[in-house]
């Protein structure tokens, strides 16, 4: 990820030809303003970078949890939080949520001692329960997939935990003291569904070790006044000034280690004061143009989106066969956090997304568009898939018939020949067709696709094997 004046020049100038720019950039004439990126400047951008996973979970933690009681989709540290019925258009906690499954969630710090997760006996009903580390990595995920639905019981240990596993219990070491449990658990949304998956999450326990077998009830929270409850997470991380930024991501890393591969790119960082267990020193910084780096480090993340290897192009759709799991791709890691906190290995889910049906123009709700699913070619998976609309800042539309998704739970109807269509535009396609209707809003929007445990056996869109059809204009 090592970056230099040069190649940021030459990003910038990439950009500037795109389509993409315009959104991309807004630094005002990127060039000149590149002309004074110094070497300590770029080094800043690669650490900003590196950092911005763990910054952004940091600050999706303060907003999630600065309540005194669980309450929709908030609550105090180490309580579960059960979604009863899916997100609307005002939900803003993270980006790009899904209207497919009802999340049972929570983060939890096991830094100072282990906590118990309890799992009841799902079924043959879908759900997974990625346990995500502070640095965004999933380093388990029980569910149908990997576990199965049996009744178990799970032990999360901290980093460098070196205890006795109870017997009955399965260990699961996270990297991390801050542990964000993103569970969820397929509902078609019937009243009937809704009850029998409400009823799964209630049975469903978290507690500290040392209260095992105890009635427990997690402490009542306490609301911080300080930290900002309306402007999205993103925009809060994006718009920290950069000083700011290094010294709470210094802090955060005394109990949230890098990882061991990280080491080059600490021995780089210290350069600029950032180091692993050690305050942030900002001496290093007090070049004029350090207020940039947030900003330039953001559009190198766009950039990254339009131009990288990681990312698969087929037919107007991108997606990536490389998350949930990162190593040392650290730009690909703050991708993802930007556009997707929580995104899940691709085993479990794959994310094809489409900002535009071609460089040339936008989505917009000015006109009407189609996708056509052939007979015997919807997307091939195990779990389930869904259509998804969102606005540009990647969040759910507002619209008469509250669907911000289509899938098989909605029940489509399908054309004669056995393909299905579906009409994504703003106004209404007709009674007759609404059944196939993913409203779109009057201005721009983005698509996304999600294929949940996707087939790995042919056709698949892991193996290449399944190709996404393209979204049309009627």
């Amino acid at each position: 990820m090592n970056v230099t004046r040069r190649s940021l020049l030459s990003s910038a100038g990439l950009l500037s030809m795109s389509a993409f720019a315009g959104k991309a950039l807004a630094l005002g004439d990127p060039v000149a303003r590149l002309e004074d990126v110094t070497d300590d400047l770029a080094l800043a951008s690669d650490a900003y970078i590196y950092g911005y996973p763990l910054v952004t979970m940091e600050m999706t933690r303060r907003v999630v949890t600065n309540v005194v009681h669980g309450r929709g989709t908030r609550g105090p540290m180490g309580s579960l939080i059960k979604l009863r019925q899916y997100p609307d258009a005002t939900f803003r906690d993270v980006t790009a949520p899904n209207a497919d499954t009802l999340y049972t969630t929570a983060f939890f710090d096991v830094g100072d001692e282990p906590w118990v997760l309890d799992q009841p006996d799902m079924g043959d009903r879908y759900f997974l329960l990625p346990l995500i580390s502070g640095w965004t990595d999933v380093f388990e995920v029980p569910g149908s997939r990997t576990t199965g639905g049996a009744k178990q019981t799970f032990l999360v240990t901290g980093p460098g935990w070196n205890g006795t596993v109870p017997a009955g219990m399965k260990q699961l070491k996270s990297p991390t003291a801050l542990v964000w449990l993103l569970g969820r658990i397929y509902c078609t949304g019937t009243p009937e569904d809704y009850a029998a998956v409400h009823a799964l999450q209630d049975a469903f326990k978290l507690q500290p070790l040392s209260t095992w077998g105890k009635d427990w009830t997690p402490p009542a929270g306490k609301v911080d006044p300080s930290i900002d409850m309306k402007t999205p997470v993103r925009d809060q991380v994006n718009a920290m000034p950069l000083k700011d930024y290094f010294m709470l991501l210094g802090e955060l890393m005394k109990r949230n280690p890098p990882a061991g591969a990280d080491a080059p790119a600490l021995a780089r960082f210290a350069r600029i004061g950032l180091m692993a267990g050690k305050d942030f020193d900002p001496s290093p910084l007090g070049h004029r143009g350090a207020k940039e780096v947030p900003k330039l480090s953001f559009d190198r993340m766009k950039l990254h989106f339009i131009d990288s290897g990681d990312m698969s192009r087929v037919n107007g759709w991108n997606y990536t066969l490389k998350a949930g799991v990162y190593g040392a791709d650290y730009l690909q890691r703050a991708l993802v956090t930007a556009i997707g906190l929580g995104a899940n290995r691709p085993q479990d889910a794959v994310y094809p997304t489409s900002l535009r049906p071609s460089l040339l123009e936008d989505y917009d709700g000015r006109h009407k568009y189609v996708m056509r699913f052939p007979k015997g070619q919807l997307p091939p998976v195990r779990g389930f898939w869904s259509l998804t609309m969102y606005d540009e800042q990647m969040f759910f539309v507002a619209n008469p018939i509250n669907r911000y998704s289509m899938s098989i739970r909605t029940n489509p109807a399908y054309e004669a020949d056995g393909s299905l269509v579906i009409y994504i535009q703003h106004e209404s396609p007709g009674k007759d067709k609404e059944a196939n209707w993913l409203p779109a809003p009057k201005g721009k929007f983005h698509l996304m696709l999600r294929l949940y445990w996707p087939s790995e056996d042919k056709p698949s869109i892991i193996g290449g094997s399944w190709v996404i059809p393209p979204v049309a204009k009627a």
